[in-house]
């Protein structure tokens, strides 16, 4: 197959189709929008193709055939009609006061205005917004489009000032509502973003938007799939891993079809190398701040819980942590079940760069030096790979020795009774392994399995200050962790670790080898 040019950070529809670039037909889930609904939301994760979805939607809607040869949609379109397509998008620039936001959407309003040759009198950002789409309608005798991107970036800029961000939400919620009521002169609204923000808080107004974030039928909207790397991109994957991309970029699901980081896959094809190329791209500071603020258990991140209410309970000052961790891609559903008549989910991390690098960021926010801290993990994976247990238990002992005494006076995250066991379970995460914690675990005991080079380490943590007495191999053995994993046939390691959090020290520390 020929090799054709990557599309890194393209996100003109037109630019592909014309300049040699892959492109995984996505025209048929344009054709099935269109044909089945009128106004409807998409959330995804940054970086994830949201907005080359939106230029197709419109080169679609535009009616310009000669981009869509070839595709789903050339023989199963209508294009004997165009209809006029007003663009608003939020991604570019960061504002931080009301006023910005109307200087910006008043520019947005009259790029449209020139470029659909219609004029506007009326001086609100809302009714320049309304006016423009019935003159539009009446110019071109055809009902509008409507598409958004970005539709909450300048919420999400100023998440870490209330006020702010309560400002730029009410300036948006006062320029949708107008979508409604300008119904007889529109024909398909599109609105994309990264997070769900609460209909009643923003979309009060447009209680008719359908919500298709989690729907099986559009899980593989944006995204790649297993089929799409198989076939449109056969020729790049020569020389790679295969099982090594699905383990490292695969994984996301809206409940349908999982697929691939967009973004990861097409700098991996680019640089032959296996990188947290999108986790790199942006730092989650506000997440880690949230996460640490709310002296999150982190053992239990990548398995949570949530029901639809608490996935969508995303507004300024209320943010349920399931909500911000699956809505910015950190998290994805990994399972559903419909029990007592609502629907209840699963989460888990979606792949290995999201595991290591999120684990690795929250690691260096929950210590104090990272350089120390780098040292460590190159540590702890050399013991490991050399099982040397004694070295192992020194190790343990540096991760918080290594920790400056006025840090842990000033940082209230390291009063919090779970702190220790967190770090602990960070350090391993933070290597990328393959970690089962126990439901037993708790803020004050971790028992963890690590599945490593062929072997199998059961481990118990305990900080004896919030645990009470009793050895940590002792307890190990009583509940029988073991039993699960001899029928593997893996060489399986007891490590029973007592630790110490006025001490900062390990006081206990055991080993035994089951063959």
């Amino acid at each position: 197959m020929t090799r054709l040019s990557l599309p890194i950070g393209i996100q003109t529809f037109a630019e592909i189709r014309e300049g040699g670039y892959y492109y995984v037909d996505k025209t048929g889930f344009a054709l099935r929008l269109f044909s089945e609904g009128k106004y409807y939301f998409l959330s995804r994760p940054r970086r994830f193709g949201k907005s080359l979805f939106l230029d197709t939607l419109a080169e679609l809607l535009g009616g310009n055939r000669e981009l869509f040869a070839g595709l789903e949609a050339e023989h199963k379109w209508d294009w004997s009609r165009r209809h006029p397509v007003i663009r608003l998008s939020f991604g570019g620039g960061v504002l931080h006061s009301r006023a910005k936001l109307d200087e910006k959407i008043d520019e947005l309003l009259t790029d449209n205005l020139d470029r659909l040759g219609v004029s506007a009198t009326h001086r609100s950002p809302s009714g320049r917004l309304q006016q423009l789409i019935k003159s539009a309608a009446t110019a071109y005798g055809e009902k509008v489009v409507v598409l958004v991107d970005e539709y909450d970036k300048p919420i999400l800029d100023n998440l870490g000032d209330k006020e702010a961000a309560r400002a730029m939400r009410d300036g948006l919620r006062d320029l949708y509502s107008v979508i409604k009521d300008s119904d007889a002169h529109l024909r398909f609204v599109f609105l994309t973003g990264v997070s769900k923000f609460s209909k009643v808080s923003l979309f009060s107004g447009l209680n008719n938007l359908k919500d298709i974030t989690v729907d099986a039928r559009y899980s593989a909207l944006c995204g790649y799939t297993e089929e799409d790397l198989d076939g449109v991109f056969a020729p790049e994957l020569a020389g790679l891993d295969r099982e090594q991309i699905r383990a490292w970029y695969n994984g996301y699901n809206w409940t349908g079809d999982a697929v691939y980081n967009p973004f990861d896959v097409l700098l991996l094809f680019d640089s032959r190398l296996f990188r947290p190329w999108w986790f790199e791209t942006a730092t989650p500071t506000f997440l880690i701040d949230v996460l640490k603020d709310r002296h999150t258990w982190l053992p239990a991140l990548g398995d949570l819980r949530a029901d639809s209410e608490l996935l969508s309970a995303f507004d300024v000052g209320h943010i349920s942590t399931e909500a911000l961790l699956w809505q910015t891609g950190y998290l994805t559903i990994d399972s559903q079940e419909f029990v007592f008549g609502e629907y209840r989910y699963r989460l888990r991390y979606p792949n290995r760069e999201v595991y290591q690098s999120l684990n690795n960021s929250l690691l260096r926010a929950w210590t104090a030096d990272g350089q120390t801290t780098l040292a460590n993990k190159t540590r702890l994976g050399d013991l490991l790979l050399a099982n040397d247990f004694d070295g192992l238990k020194d190790l343990i002992t540096a991760f918080y020795a290594s920790i400056p005494h006025d840090w842990y006076r000033n940082n209230p995250i390291s009063q919090y009774e779970g702190y220790y066991a967190s770090v602990f379970y960070a350090y391993f995460a933070s290597l990328g392994l393959d970690l089962t914690p126990e439901e037993s675990s708790n803020a004050g005991r971790l028992d963890l399995a690590v599945k490593f080079n062929g072997q199998i380490y059961l481990i118990e943590f305990k900080v004896v200050e919030h645990s009470g007495e009793g050895a940590a191999m002792a307890q190990l053995k009583a509940k029988g962790y073991a039993d699960k994993y001899r029928s593997q046939g893996q060489l399986t390691h007891l490590i029973g670790v007592e630790f110490s959090a006025e001490q900062r020290a390990v006081v206990g520390f055991e080993v035994e080898t089951l063959s």
